[in-house]
Parts: structure tokens; C-alpha cells; sequence
């Protein structure tokens, strides 16, 4: 069932955004999704990822999970050991990996419920205008092109596709991992830095098409634990000439 979901699934319906309307690339997306979600819906009733309820991928009851920190400001304490990890400039996040945010993440990851990028792409750009932050480019950080032909989606670009609709900027996804990485959650921290070192690499095709020289590149991710990663995916982009780098992310593990 998960396959067939995976193959029918067409993305987000459309929902009202915040500020201006989506760039021509993200309008046309969206427009898609629009003429076939229908199928999706009439094939596979959405139910709550946080509580089971049917008819939404996330329930109004459980939103909130996903916006806990969306009201404090910009710079607040992380907890992260260093707090935000160099060479980052900014490193916000949105709510603790627990509870329905946690629940919602894995069911878009590994159950292909692609229609939960919708409520996590939106609870990222809150977070990120309530933090007051900048940047003119987003860029998801990627999973191996293995891991994207095996579930047949990026998850962390969906959810950088609704958050660049809602935050009316650019989405390029110029970054690739260049090799396949240990999943995290099982190494320590120092483990951690070494596993994603030179991992990831710059697409010269999509370069190519975007120039990242001279802009603030913002990247976006489903979880940050101890910024390994992120770090790993700013020191390329720093090196292929970006102004600087920061991050925002669904949910903090620790």
C-alpha cells in the first residue's frame, strides 16, 4: 500500500500563503497537485499521523505540536552544546522530536504520506519569519539519490518546497550527498561529524543554473541533532562562494 501511495501521491493541495504568491516554478507545482490530489484523497483517506483521527494528514488538535517555539524569538537558546554550529550564521527549529511532530516525520519518511509536508513546511516558514531571519535562497539538504529512487521522494525538498511557497523565495536544490552516511541517530557526537564529513558535494548542473555566489543560503532539514550535518552541507556552500549559511529545521533531537 505504501508503494502504491508513493506512486499516486502528487504532493500538497494548495493553501492560502503567507505574503506573496509562489514563484512561477513552485505556482505550477502546486497547480499539479492540485488537479490530482483528489485521486490521493478518494484512494487513501488521510488519517492524523499525531492521533489517528481520520481526515486530515495532521489534525488541527496536533498542529500545534509542530509550533511550540513558533512564538519566541530569534536567538533563543537551542541546546545545542555550542548552540548554533559553525560555520551556520542562524539555526532555528520549530519543536522538539517527540509526540505528533516526531510521529508526522516518520510518516512522511517511511510510510510515503507526502501530504504531511504541507503542515511541516508551513510550521518551518512560521517559525523562521517569527525568528525575524533572512536569507534570498533555500536549499534542502538532500538524502542519497539510493534513498530518494527507494521511497521515491526527497522528504527534506518537499518540505522546502511548501516552506519556500510560504516564504515567497527561491528553492534550489543544488546540493547532492555525494556518498551514503550511517544513519546518525546511532553514532555519538563525535561519530556524527565524521560520518557526514565530505558527504556532500555541490551539484555543478544545478550551479550551473543558480549561482549561490554572494547570496544567504537558508538550508532546510526534517531533524537537527547535534548539527553535523547542516555544518557539513554549509562548508560546501561557503566554498562554492555563498555570502553565508543558516538552517531551520522541523524538529531538535536530543
Amino acid at each position: 500500500m505504501n508503494a502504491l501511495r508513493r506512486r499516486l501521491q502528487p504532493g500538497l493541495e494548495p493553501e492560502p500563503l503567507v505574503g506573496p504568491g509562489p514563484r512561477p516554478a513552485l505556482r505550477a507545482a502546486t497547480g499539479l497537485r492540485a488537479a490530482t490530489g483528489w485521486l490521493l484523497d478518494l484512494a487513501f483517506p488521510a488519517r492524523c499521523a499525531g492521533c489517528g483521527r481520520e481526515g486530515a494528514a495532521l489534525c488541527q488538535a496536533c498542529v500545534p505540536a509542530l509550533v511550540v517555539r513558533a512564538g519566541l524569538p530569534g536567538g533563543t537558546p537551542i541546546g545545542l552544546p555550542s548552540e548554533t554550529p559553525a560555520p551556520l550564521l542562524q539555526l532555528e527549529w520549530c519543536a522538539p522530536f517527540s509526540g505528533p511532530a516526531r510521529r508526522a516525520i516518520h510518516a512522511l519518511k517511511y510510510d510515503g504520506e507526502q501530504r504531511l509536508a504541507r503542515p511541516l513546511g508551513r510550521a518551518v516558514a512560521r517559525r523562521w519569519q517569527a525568528a525575524g531571519a533572512g536569507g534570498d535562497l533555500l536549499v534542502p539538504v538532500p538524502v542519497h539519490a539510493d534513498r530518494a529512487r527507494e521511497r521515491g521522494f526527497d522528504h527534506a525538498r518537499l518540505i522546502a518546497e511548501v516552506t519556500a511557497a510560504e516564504l515567497d523565495l527561491p528553492l534550489a536544490a543544488i546540493l547532492i550527498r555525494a556518498r551514503a552516511t550511517a544513519a546518525q541517530f546511532r553514532l555519538d557526537h563525535t561519530e556524527r561529524a565524521a560520518n557526514v564529513r565530505g558527504a556532500f558535494a555541490i551539484d555543478p548542473g544545478a550551479l550551473r543554473r543558480r549561482s549561490v555566489a554572494g547570496r544567504w543560503i537558508v538550508l532546510v532539514d526534517d531533524v537537527v541533532t547535534t548539527g553535523a550535518t547542516l555544518a557539513a552541507c554549509a562548508g560546501e556552500l561557503l566554498a562554492a562562494g555563498a555570502a553565508g549559511v543558516s538552517a531551520v529545521t522541523v524538529a531538535r533531537e536530543r
